[in-house]
C-alpha cells in the first residue's frame, strides 16, 4: 500500500526535530563569481561552449547540490520555485528536474512550488508531470512509463474549484505524493480577493479553508493529517488562528518566514497543539544568508547551514 505523503512529512519533521522547509529560489546575480565561471568554461560534447542560458543552468545546478549538501541532515523537506528554473528556458527546466533528484538522492522531501490549476485534460497533464508518470508511445511495443519531474508534493491554485483540484488529488493519492492548496498567502495584496466577505460574514479564504479540509477528508493518514495540504502565509497570523480551526487535518505549508517579515511569533498560529501541522519556508534568508551575515558569496554553504540552525532555535522558542 502507497504511504500517505502526510505520514512521510510528519515522520521527516520528527526525524529531523523541526518544521523547516528550505526555498530553493536561485537567482543568478546571487550565485558566487566562481561558480559562474566555472559554469561558463564547461563545454558540450563537440567542444564548444556552453550557451548562456546552459551555462546558467550548469550555475544554478552547482549552486542548488551545495545548499543541500549543507543541510540535508538538518531540515525535511526543500521547495524549489519554478519560476527561478523556467526564466532560463529548457536548460532551466532540467536544471529544476535535475535539483529535484539531487535532493531526493540526499534523502529529502521535495515541494515543486509551480501552483498549477486548470480543468479536464490539461490539469490531468499537469497531475501525471508533477505527481505522477507518464506513458510513452503507449501504442507500440517499447511503451514506456516514467516520472517526469518525481516531485513528492506541488502547489496548486483552487481557483477553479473541485475540478480543477480532483486529477490533482487523484495523481498524489496513488503515488503517495502531496498538493498545498493556496488559501491565504503571504503577500501584500492577498487581501485584494482573499478577504473579501461573503454574504455569511466569512471571508474569502475562510471557505477556501472549509473547502480544502473537506477535500482531503478522505485522505487522512495515521499520523491524523492529509495529503491535501494548504497554504498558510505567516504573514497573516490573525488569520491563521482562524484557519487552523477550521482545518485541524491540514498541513500548513508557511511562506513569509524571513525575508518577508514573519517570525517565529507568527508562525505559532499555524501549529497545532501536538507541535504538528506546518512546515515553514524560508529561502532567501536560507540559500543567500551569506549576505545578511557579512561573508563572501563563496561561503554561501555555511552561512546557509548556519542559519537553518539559527532559525530552528528560533522555532523552538515558541513551539
Amino acid at each position: 500500500m502507497t504511504k500517505n505523503f502526510a505520514d512521510k512529512l510528519i515522520e521527516a519533521v520528527r526525524k529531523k526535530g523541526n518544521p523547516i522547509c528550505v526555498g530553493l529560489d536561485p537567482r543568478l546575480d546571487k550565485i558566487p563569481e566562481s561558480i559562474k565561471q566555472k559554469a561558463l568554461m564547461l563545454r558540450n560534447k563537440d567542444g564548444e561552449h556552453l550557451s548562456p542560458m546552459a551555462a546558467a543552468a550548469e550555475a544554478v545546478i552547482e549552486f542548488n547540490k551545495g545548499i543541500i549538501d549543507a543541510v540535508h541532515d538538518l531540515v525535511p523537506v526543500v521547495k524549489p520555485q519554478i519560476a527561478f528554473y523556467e526564466i532560463f528556458g529548457a536548460d532551466g527546466v532540467r536544471a529544476y528536474v535535475e535539483t529535484l533528484k539531487y535532493a531526493k538522492k540526499k534523502g529529502l522531501l521535495t515541494i515543486a512550488d509551480a501552483k498549477r490549476n486548470d480543468i479536464g485534460s490539461t490539469a490531468e497533464a499537469y497531475a501525471q508531470a508533477f505527481l505522477g508518470e507518464v506513458s510513452i508511445f503507449e501504442d507500440f511495443d517499447d511503451e514506456v512509463v516514467m516520472p517526469v519531474f518525481e516531485a513528492d508534493s506541488l502547489t496548486i491554485n483552487p481557483y477553479l474549484g473541485w475540478d480543477g483540484i480532483k486529477p490533482f488529488v487523484e495523481e498524489a493519492g496513488k503515488y503517495g505524493k502531496g498538493v498545498f492548496v493556496l488559501v491565504k498567502t503571504s503577500n501584500k495584496s492577498s487581501g485584494d480577493l482573499q478577504d473579501l466577505e461573503m454574504k455569511d460574514g466569512k471571508a474569502l479564504y475562510e471557505i477556501v479553508g472549509h473547502l480544502v479540509e473537506s477535500w482531503g477528508a478522505d485522505e487522512v493518514g495515521e499520523n491524523g493529517y492529509s495529503f491535501v495540504g494548504a497554504v498558510v502565509g505567516a504573514t497573516y497570523p490573525e488569520q491563521a488562528k482562524k484557519l487552523r480551526e477550521v482545518m485541524p487535518r491540514t498541513i500548513f505549508l508557511v511562506p513569509g518566514y524571513g525575508a518577508q517579515g514573519g517570525g517565529a511569533a507568527d508562525v505559532k498560529p499555524c501549529f497545532n497543539k501536538d507541535g504538528l501541522g506546518a512546515i515553514v519556508n524560508n529561502s532567501r534568508g536560507i540559500i543567500f544568508a551569506y549576505e545578511k551575515q557579512g561573508l563572501m558569496a563563496d561561503a554561501y554553504t555555511e552561512a546557509a547551514r548556519t542559519a537553518v540552525i539559527e532559525m530552528k532555535k528560533d522555532l523552538e522558542g515558541v513551539l
